[in-house]
């Protein structure tokens, strides 16, 4: 099973290498990684729903979500499963970012970016239809760079959804009991 996962991960790692790289989108999509680098933007969009009083709680909400995102993925998933990144695998592939240390299961840039756009698609709609392909493209820039399997970002979507559906329950939870 492990195998046939391997072997379709480096079929598209290996196409997308093949015959999307081209100078404009070698430029872009190490933007788009950087974006997601420590969920910093997403960070800074909690910030601002904090530091506004209409939005707080939203704010806080997308806070733990990020945070229970990190955990999952930085504190539990990855170095307990740690798999190597496909760039440690093939070395061979010139990387347009610096090489992660960390292992690659699951994304962390992935499961920060479909947290807080699943979340704020839940409670700043504008927002989240802004951050949905801001995700997307950090997600597939992942993939592009050669730092991430497919799997790992598909498991880190469905991930982020369980972490957001989980958030918005306690959140709908605690207005009840109020």
């Amino acid at each position: 099973m492990l195998e046939t996962i391997y072997h379709y991960d480096f079929l598209i790692l290996d196409f997308l290498r093949d015959h999307l790289h081209c100078p404009f989108l070698d430029g872009v999509m190490p933007v788009f990684s950087f974006l997601g680098n420590g969920g910093a933007l997403w960070l800074l969009v909690t910030l601002y729903l904090i530091t506004t009083k209409k939005h707080r709680r939203h704010g806080v909400l997308l806070l733990i979500g990020l945070a229970v995102g990190f955990i999952c993925v930085s504190l539990l998933l990855k170095p307990l499963i740690a798999r190597p990144r496909p760039s440690w695998l093939m070395p061979e592939v010139l990387l347009l970012i610096p090489n992660p240390a960390d292992f690659s299961f699951p994304s962390g840039h992935t499961m920060a970016s479909f947290v807080a756009a699943f979340l704020l698609l839940k409670y700043r709609r504008p927002l989240g239809l802004a951050a949905l392909p801001v995700a997307i493209l950090i997600a597939f820039s992942r993939l592009y760079l050669y730092v991430h399997y497919p799997s790992d970002v598909l498991f880190s979507i469905l991930l982020a959804a369980m972490v957001s559906f989980l958030i918005i329950k306690f959140d709908k939870r605690r207005s009840c009991s109020k």
